[in-house]
């Protein structure tokens, strides 16, 4: 299993299934008596710190309990009768050929309980913060099986917590991007990613459009893109990257839809290939639009179509039927694009001293349009690692008021390279704004960078002024859904530091001023994930699922960003009993069949836990689109 510095762990306190002919042991199951019975196991746990964390591991047939905390282990061990009992689940119980799982008091094998004295005894340390005991070994029966281990803690030999270990991904989040002004108002490229938080970097201009496809045409020519080509400006810009996504209506045969789709998704690569010289990287997929499907029938008098599985779907409207819906099923014949553009550098093929000392020359000469096009060249250098970021110390400008907007546009560009330049970005800004006291562009980037220096405690900040000094932007022509970005992240910092100091009430009123804003200004997906996670890390997990059920039944929303609220609702038995859910699940199946089938693996293979199977939503998705 993996090691306790890894793993994620969560836990589901489960109702109790019929009493069913297994050895339990001495194990009492409590009823209406459980409070009483088990308050002490349950203080326990109340008082865990959350850094305290416990799992089973595994080395061949030998099971032990590790936990990184033995004082609070011990805490649950204070009678006689207070111990562990492992319960060892095969994924065999969740067999898609099974109707119906098995209605019984535990989900598998239990092993035999382990009391306080032998437990105390037998704890031993076994690493930095690392303390293990021996609690069972696994069956010869069940050692070629797919196996996951769940825990009961007894307290009087009352079953007082059922655990299951769930692995769900951590992911990096961080404050609303507000991004920086540089010729324009440019954000990172930061993406959602659950292994480490990626470097800041200067995001390339990315369009996002969708184009219909007619039914039974596979191919786009150069006159069908080009109105598409132009409208889009791209003079100053290459196309350096093609993301499409292909969909088809799903009448039909499955695999000849999904063909067609590629098909159609190619052309349209090599239509606007032949716009320009430079090769465009190109990522395809193709699948059948259920989510849409499912989402246009409700309220119709197809509705009923929204319980059968695919195929029965499928043989539902063979025929008539599908002619007579083709006004709903024409518009799910798409494809969602997206151009990742970079702007055309007319210095490409310079080298970095030349272009130091060609800009400098320019700046002698007073020739600030030449000179904005020489820096842009000199940033694309940094970014490609052609050259290190102390060039920027070497251009020679005048400390003069014509020059701010070359000197915000180097500090801007350092700090969004390397947060660690915060400080220092921080004090050359003020600088600039004593220059140039009415720049639109400076006191922007004053203030972002203000608000992150803030958010880590690395600068003080008078809370009413820097208040003030946000709604001041509006003076200098900063829009209104900008501001409120600012003044969302402004008190995500504030309830986080009410947190800090158990001011509940004014936490919750920060949250409240949040949920109220947010929707008066667009937002990214890693937006959209820190949100949702900052609503989740505050106890208010409804207002995240709120947040991103929308759009995960979109099929425009980006994989990770589904993923994610994947990972936020899967265990939560109320949702997944929505009808909408079952659109969220095909959603994920379509963009990403492997990684969502993956959930469904045991934790030692890199899943949350197939005993999510136990839910008969998630096993009847799980069972039409992974048992194959």
């Amino acid at each position: 299993m993996k090691g306790l510095s890894l793993a994620i762990l969560s836990f589901l306190l489960l109702s109790y299934f019929q009493t069913f002919s297994q050895n339990t042991y001495d194990i009492i199951f409590p009823g209406t008596d459980r409070d009483q019975k088990c308050k002490a196991c349950f203080q326990a746990f109340q008082q865990k710190p959350k850094e305290v964390k416990f799992s089973i591991n595994r080395e061949g047939s030998q099971l032990s309990f590790v936990v990184n905390d033995k004082q609070w282990f011990e805490t649950l061990l204070v009678n006689t009768g207070d111990g562990l009992a492992i319960e060892i689940v095969s994924k065999n119980r969740y067999n898609c050929t099974v109707q119906n799982l098995e209605d019984r008091q535990l989900r598998g094998f239990l092993l035999k309980p382990v009391y306080a004295e032998a437990l105390k005894r037998g704890l031993k340390l076994t690493g930095e913060n690392r303390y293990s005991v021996a609690v069972g070994q696994i069956p010869a029966g069940l050692l070629r099986e797919d196996l996951e281990f769940n825990i009961l803690f007894l307290n009087n030999k009352n079953l007082c917590q059922y655990y299951v270990i769930y692995d769900l991904e951590s992911y990096a989040w961080d404050l609303l991007d507000m991004g920086m002004f540089l010729d324009e108002l440019t954000y990172d490229s930061k993406r959602i990613a659950s292994s480490k938080q990626d470097a800041y970097t200067i995001r390339n201009k990315t369009l996002k459009f969708i184009i219909p496809f007619q039914k039974n045409k596979s191919t786009y020519s150069q006159a069908d893109i080009k109105p598409i080509y132009d409208s889009l400006r791209l003079t100053d810009f290459n196309i350096k990257t093609i993301d499409i996504k292909g969909y088809s209506s799903i009448e039909g045969v499955e695999h000849r839809n999904i063909e067609l789709q590629q098909l159609r998704a190619n052309s349209i690569v090599s239509a606007l290939q032949a716009f320009q010289k430079s090769t465009i990287k190109t990522e395809v997929t193709a699948s059948e639009n259920w989510v849409e499907f499912y989402n246009d029938i409700k309220g119709t008098k197809y509705n009923y179509l929204s319980s059968k599985n695919k195929q029965e779907v499928r043989e539902a409207i063979k025929g008539p039927v599908s002619r007579e819906m083709e006004p709903i099923l024409k518009h799910h014949r798409k494809a969602v694009i997206e151009l990742g553009l970079e702007k055309k550098d007319r210095y490409k093929d310079a080298t970095a001293n030349a272009l130091l000392e060609k800009f400098n020359g320019q700046v002698a000469a007073g020739n600030l349009d030449e000179v904005i096009d020489i820096q842009n060249s000199i940033f694309e250098k940094i970014r490609l690692n052609e050259t290190a970021p102390d060039i920027l110390g070497k251009m020679e400008i005048p400390m003069q008021e014509k020059f701010v907007k070359i000197f915000n546009k180097n500090s801007a560009y350092k700090y969004m390279s390397d947060f660690r330049q915060a400080l220092i970005v921080y004090d050359e800004l003020q600088q600039l704004e004593e220059l140039a006291p009415k720049d639109a562009g400076i006191k922007y980037n004053l203030v972002a960078v203000k608000m992150k220096l803030w958010r880590y405690n690395a600068i003080e900040v008078d809370e009413a002024a820097f208040k003030s000094q946000i709604y001041a932007l509006r003076n200098y022509g900063i829009g209104s859904g900008l501001m409120d970005r600012m003044m969302v992240n402004y008190h995500i910092i504030k309830a986080e530091n009410y947190m800090r100091s158990r001011d509940y009430a004014s936490k919750d009123k920060s949250v409240n001023f949040i949920k109220n804003n947010y929707k008066n200004f667009p937002m990214s997906n890693f937006d959209y994930l820190s949100l949702a996670q900052f609503f989740s890390f505050y106890a208010n997990t409804d207002l995240a699922v709120q947040l991103l059920e929308r759009k995960a039944r979109s099929i425009d929303i980006d994989e990770d960003l589904l993923f994610y609220y994947l990972n936020l609702t899967l265990i939560n038995s109320k949702l997944t009993k929505d009808p909408d859910y079952r659109t969220v699940l095909l959603n994920a199946t379509n963009m990403n069949k492997t990684r969502f089938c993956e959930l469904f693996n045991s934790i030692e293979k890199g899943g949350v836990t197939f005993q999510l199977l136990e839910d008969e939503y998630l096993r009847k998705t799980y069972c039409e689109s992974c048992n194959e």
